[in-house]
């Protein structure tokens, strides 16, 4: 019987996380103070995190050495499996071959921990006592109420009010290990309580919610913020996801033609994609690489690449991203981890300079793709993961008519156990599809800064 699973041994756990930077054609532009309207300085990032993180944020060595305390974490559930969907290729008549990289193996559920454990530990590490946090659909609110626990912080989270309700499940597991969860917009905080004054029906967003938790770190001491996305060290830390495939894939005697990963903040893409772009840069591979998003909240194919605020109440440095405006409220699709205005500047500069490519997804298309899948694999995934298994089915289709014989790979990011009211909704024919609200966007985007000339520096150490 042919082999369907690919797994590394424990000791083959990736030593060091790989940083794009290294290797980048054109620096990334640099984070603006939107004071000053210079390059932000590591004292402007000190009241949320620790030096060492902010370190990883500017590096530009091609290798940072993961801390043996988050190795050992890791080894719960790493290194995870990557399987070959036979029956999913079956199913489609394909002569496609499909693996599927399963980060849904972790503790809570997704690829999340591979950075909360990272960021846990090295706040512990400074002396840090709480951190505070936002959450979408809760899979990383999740992933750091698991790593306080780990390493004995007390972690605060604010859950996108749309989610808090979708997925009431996702709460009892944070709070079991430990964490407080509010729904945002809450009154406990300025952002909120202004949000709330001006719309108490709000459904909530990322931009929102990351303004709270950013609040209530800059106003205590014994509390720094906690990012699950966006930032070049959250990306960093995913990275493990693509260097283990890379092992996985040699052991398969493979190499991928097509590599598709949902993108929200660029997290799960960044981490799965990086090391292997990396050769896409440097002439080794043509590889195609697809980011998949929520027609929803577009931000890469219908977003505007310039500097905008990663927050709503604007409390967040500058970053050069394809944005459709911080105050932008996408509608409340059951992917919550992919309802953000933003993008991870990394990922914006990678499509920018044509490394990459992206689309839109519509969540019934995506959740047709859910099932079969589900009933092909055995495997319930997230809403977010399942925007990556609609392009990869879509693109094996085309094989089908091609006839060509291509590898396709993607990272299943989460499992979908506490998404089950949006399978409810999906069997009983009453989900709906949104459409992306272009004048709205437009509306908020008339908000973002226009910086006359950007400083060509980056963060000044």
């Amino acid at each position: 019987m042919e082999t369907t699973k690919y797994q590394l041994p424990e000791n083959e756990i990736p030593s060091a996380y790989y940083n794009i930077a290294a290797d980048l054609p054109e620096p990334l532009a640099p984070v603006i103070h939107p004071a000053t309207k210079q390059p932000i300085g590591p004292d402007d990032l000190a009241p949320l995190f620790p030096m060492s993180l902010i370190q990883q944020e500017v590096s530009t060595e091609r290798e940072i050495e993961i801390p043996e305390p988050v190795r050992d974490a890791y080894r719960l559930y790493r290194p995870t499996p990557l399987i070959r969907a036979l029956r999913l290729e079956r199913a489609l008549d394909t002569p496609a071959k499909i693996y599927f990289k399963h980060e849904g193996v972790s503790p809570a559920g997704s690829h999340k921990p591979n950075t909360a454990i990272a960021q846990a530990f090295y706040n512990k590490q400074a002396g840090v006592k709480r951190l505070s946090t936002e959450t979408g659909a809760g899979q990383w609110g999740s992933a750091l109420a698991l790593a306080g626990s780990m390493f004995g912080l007390e972690i605060s989270v604010y859950m996108v009010k749309a989610s808090f309700t979708q997925k009431p499940y996702r709460k009892s597991m944070m709070e079991t290990w430990g964490a407080s969860v509010l729904a945002s917009p809450s009154d406990r905080t300025n952002a909120g309580r202004k949000v709330l004054a001006e719309m108490p029906d709000s459904p909530g967003s990322l931009g929102i919610a990351i303004s709270e938790a950013v609040e209530e770190a800059a106003t205590r001491d014994d509390t720094n913020y906690a990012l699950g996305s966006v930032l070049n060290h959250v990306l960093l830390h995913q990275t493990v996801i693509g260097l283990e495939t890379k092992k996985q894939l040699e052991l398969a005697g493979d190499a991928p033609d097509i590599m598709i990963a949902c993108v929200g903040g660029g997290s799960n893409f960044g981490g799965f994609a990086f090391p292997f772009i990396a050769d896409k840069i440097h002439g080794k591979s043509s590889t195609r690489f697809i980011a998949v998003e929520p027609e929803a909240a577009p931000s890469l194919t219908r977003g505007e690449y310039t500097y905008d605020f990663g927050d709503t109440a604007m409390s967040t440095p500058l970053m050069k991203m394809h944005t459709l405006g911080h105050d932008f409220i996408p509608e409340p699709i059951h992917a919550g981890g992919l309802r953000y205005h933003g993008m991870a500047p990394l990922i914006c500069h990678l499509y920018d300079l044509g490394l990459m490519e992206a689309v839109a997804v519509h969540q019934k298309p995506v959740f047709e793709a859910a099932v079969l899948f589900a009933r092909t694999e055995g495997i319930l995934p997230a809403p977010e993961s399942s925007h990556a298994i609609r392009v990869a089915i879509d693109e094996a289709l085309k094989c089908k008519e091609s006839g060509e014989s291509k590898t396709i790979v993607f990272d299943l990011s989460g499992h979908g156990h506490f998404d089950l009211s949006a399978y409810d909704a999906y069997n009983a024919n009453a989900l709906t599809d949104t459409e992306f609200n272009p004048q709205a966007s437009k509306a908020a985007l008339e908000k973002t800064p226009r910086l006359k000339s950007a400083p060509q520096m980056g963060i000044m150490m």
